[in-house]
């Protein structure tokens, strides 16, 4: 069997899709339909900065709200933004 291809929504293009939902819901399911791999890894990069900046504890209802909310806005709206006052880490040299 051939590998699973979805037409990323952040990239425009026929790309190798997830092996399963990330998440329970609705939510899960679309980015499950719609999202690839490729665009998976960089969200996966911007929920640790979420979390840091946000100071979120990932085991609550919470953090979880804010965390379905901005996967939201990264895949599906063109409203994701940095966090108030994110300054990006100093690039190792």
């Amino acid at each position: 069997m051939g590998e699973r291809l979805v037409k990323c929504v952040k990239f425009g293009e026929m790309l190798p899709g997830l092996d399963e939902s990330p998440y329970n819901g609705e939510l899960g399911q679309r980015i499950y339909e719609s999202v690839s791999r490729k665009a998976w890894e960089m969200w996966k990069e911007h929920v640790k900065m979420v979390i840091n900046e946000y100071q979120l504890n990932p085991a609550t209802p919470e953090a979880w709200e804010i965390i379905s909310t901005e996967a939201e806005k990264f895949f599906f709206s063109k409203d994701a933004k940095l966090p108030p006052g994110y300054v990006p880490p100093q690039q190792k040299q």
